[in-house]
């Protein structure tokens, strides 16, 4: 395991607040949203930002398409596909059983064109996101979209469900549950297909959006460290995690600024356990290796930023 302390991180600013996520192409261009609805995309080096559309909500995680589009997990509006050309927007899944949608978080795509995607709680949308936390809902889901539009709920009662990812073999679905500090794991394949275990739990931190970098790893954003009052409060009855969530704000508790990713193999074994000087950036929500680099974006910033991994601890 690699844990290494304050590596530089090179900022890109971007024409916007909060840049959730990223994803890179094969160009090296990155793609983000922030809160005002907008995505972009930036050109490899960040000499130009161009804005691509404006969903009209709020894009939070971002994954490629084929045949040129981009998918965008909106909070607000649901799953979308955005034509990178054209602006053009598709909406893929807003209702699941008759009822719109909540939170709408993160995904991963099938090589056979399924997505899978969270949806964080049929009870807070994004802007009362911290609420779903402290009230410990538990009303995330891990959705799954076939090709034919279908749409099938595989774990419920998660504990506000964030990143999606997916095995290199397929062979399960991963989601991180914010409030359970683990990624939850839903097996597709195999003689466990349909059981739902951890791949990892107990985490000293907030898990957020997961993607799958060209590394092969498994890689994680971790938004804050381990709060002792949110965890107090998530412990305590009902109307103690409600009441908490109506205090004023100088009241509620301050994540501690952090700039954190770590990396897991198949197994949930850690590779990598890095953080950053957090002063200049921070709350890092997405996260993406590409060929030695790695990507972050933040629900708090209005950039993105990125650092290179030394040779020796790359992989592929």
């Amino acid at each position: 395991m690699t844990v290494t302390r304050e590596r530089t991180l090179t900022l890109v600013p971007v024409p916007g607040y909060g840049a959730e996520d990223v994803v890179l192409d094969a160009d090296g261009a990155a793609y983000t949203g922030t809160s005002d609805g907008s995505v972009f995309r930036v050109a490899p080096g960040g000499a130009r930002i161009d804005s691509l559309a404006r969903t009209g909500g709020r894009p939070m995680g971002l994954e490629l398409l084929p045949g040129g589009r981009l998918l965008v997990c909106d909070a607000d509006r649901g799953l979308l596909a955005l034509d990178i050309g054209t602006g053009r927007l598709e909406e893929l899944v807003a209702f699941v059983h008759g009822q719109r949608m909540r939170c709408v978080n993160n995904a991963a795509v099938h090589s056979d064109g399924s997505i899978y995607f969270s949806d964080s709680s049929r009870v807070h949308g994004i802007d009362s996101w911290e609420a779903d936390i402290a009230e410990d809902t538990a009303t995330g889901r891990l959705l799954r979209r076939d090709p034919d539009g279908t749409v099938d709920v595989l774990v419920d009662g998660l504990r506000f469900a964030n990143g999606v990812v997916l095995a290199a073999d397929e062979s399960y679905a991963a989601v991180a549950e914010s409030a359970g500090r683990s990624v939850v794991r839903c097996w597709l394949t195999g003689p466990r297909a349909g059981q739902v275990d951890r791949l990892v739990w107990d985490l000293d931190g907030y898990p957020d959006n997961l993607s799958r970098g060209t590394d092969g790893l498994i890689w994680m954003a971790v938004a804050s460290p381990k709060d002792p009052v949110v965890e107090l409060v998530m412990r305590s009855p009902r109307p103690v995690r409600r009441g908490a969530t109506r205090l004023p704000e100088r009241l509620r508790p301050t994540p501690r600024r952090t700039a954190r990713v770590m990396a897991l193999d198949d197994t949930g074994a850690v590779v990598h356990d890095l953080s950053h000087d957090a002063e200049r950036f921070h709350m890092v929500t997405g996260v993406r290796e590409h060929h030695g680099t790695v990507w972050l974006g933040s629900l708090k910033e209005p950039a993105l930023a990125w650092f290179r991994l030394p040779p020796g601890e790359r992989r592929g």
